[in-house]
């Protein structure tokens, strides 16, 4: 198997919130009396420099600084991360170093201090303008807070930043959901992530599960939303982003292209290309922060190579997600595999209308797009 290394991200887990929210399956945790930020960062640290052999003399690309609630950390405490991870991996002249922050008060103040530490993206997690569904969603800020925040992210020196709104939320109406990306649109945000709430497994809201508007209401949602998002500037590149030109997030863009990351912190996750071993292997740090701060013990939970029959999945199930042609020579660069390999598993989703195979590439349809979780379901079975 020839492998090419593909271009190398960083993702950093920072697990603490203020509270759980009800719809979060993320590996988060409600922030004790005091973090331990101090020394929680010492094992960031560790943990990447016992990952320092996957680097192969690459730099990075981007760094993706999320949670948990990383903004709850000091801006002083971010700098000494960011300074360390840069004394053992050369980052690229336009590295993209993206921190995940809430709209609260505290945190909106430390925006400054985040960017003299060397953040220059902003991710802000707003998730509605209504008072009422934020309660419902769990969430501790206000519509008004939110406005303040994504206004001081508008005048700091950022290359960017981006807006997190959900849709399909409880009882929502369509004039209700328009109302809050309208709300949105108007704060002139470069960067928009506009998605729908989805019930996981293992959270309040699965236990307890929220009404949430029926498929019909959800595809108008969707269509009235994406034909105001393009009459506004966005590009729709993804199948939740939308940016305006020259404002794609580059970490996410990374993930989806099949591109390698390192993950470290409580259960971060990571992908390594080994060209000379011909394997791709994925891995998983220890989830709860009381075991990975506990210094006896391995940072990694567990690490597995990935099967031929799953990288043909994994790489479509990224892939796919982006509204552009896939390089078939990408596929074979990035997985090793055949290219018959991949005209085999997208027989079936190629027959029925949902992808085009071009001469130099794999597109997906507009049908495609609609039904992606099908063409990827039907993918996981082959």
């Amino acid at each position: 198997m020839v492998l090419q290394l593909p271009p190398l991200s960083l993702y950093v887990h920072i697990p603490w919130c203020v509270q759980k929210c009800p719809y979060c399956d993320f590996n988060s945790h409600a922030q004790p009396n005091v973090i331990p930020e101090a020394e929680y960062i010492a094992c960031l640290l560790d943990d990447l420099e016992q990952d320092l052999a996957f680097v192969q003399g690459r730099e990075l690309h981007s760094i993706f600084i999320g949670g948990g609630t990383p903004s709850l950390f000091s801006a002083a405490g971010i700098q000494r991360l960011l300074q360390g991870i840069e004394q053992r991996i050369p980052f690229a002249d336009d590295i993209e170093i993206t921190l995940e922050a809430n709209p609260g008060t505290f945190e909106t103040e430390r925006f400054a201090g985040f960017v003299d530490a060397g953040v220059n993206r902003l991710s802000i997690g707003v998730q509605s303008l209504q008072t009422e569904q934020l309660q419902r969603l769990g969430r501790i800020h206000d519509p008004e807070q939110a406005r303040v925040a994504a206004r001081h992210a508008s005048i700091l020196p950022l290359k960017s930043f981006n807006l997190d709104l959900m849709h399909g939320l409880p009882d929502q109406t369509l004039a209700t959901a328009m109302a809050d990306l309208d709300g949105i649109i108007a704060l002139n945000p470069p960067h928009i992530s506009w998605y729908q709430l989805t019930i996981e497994p293992n959270t309040l809201f699965a236990s307890q599960p929220p009404q949430l508007p029926h498929d019909d209401l959800l595809w108008e949602i969707y269509e009235q939303g994406h034909q105001r998002l393009a009459a506004a500037g966005y590009e729709q590149y993804e199948v939740s982003a939308y940016g305006w030109p020259g404002h794609r997030g580059r970490h996410n863009t990374n993930y989806w292209r099949f591109g390698d990351y390192l993950g470290i912190g409580c259960g971060a996750h990571g992908k390594i290309t080994l060209p000379a071993e011909g394997r791709i292997m994925r891995s998983e740090k220890i989830k709860h922060p009381r075991g990975y701060l506990d210094l006896t013990r391995p940072y990694l939970y567990k690490h597995w190579q990935v099967s031929d029959s799953d990288l043909c999945f994994e790489f479509f199930m990224n892939r796919l997600r982006l509204l552009e042609p896939v390089p078939k020579s990408d596929f074979t660069a990035f997985t090793g595999l055949p290219i018959q390999a991949a005209e085999n598993a997208l027989s079936d989703a190629i027959q029925r209308g949902f992808i085009v195979s071009h001469k130099q590439s794999w597109e997906t349809t507009a049908l495609g797009r609609l039904y992606l979780n099908q063409v990827l379901s039907d993918l996981l079975d082959d």
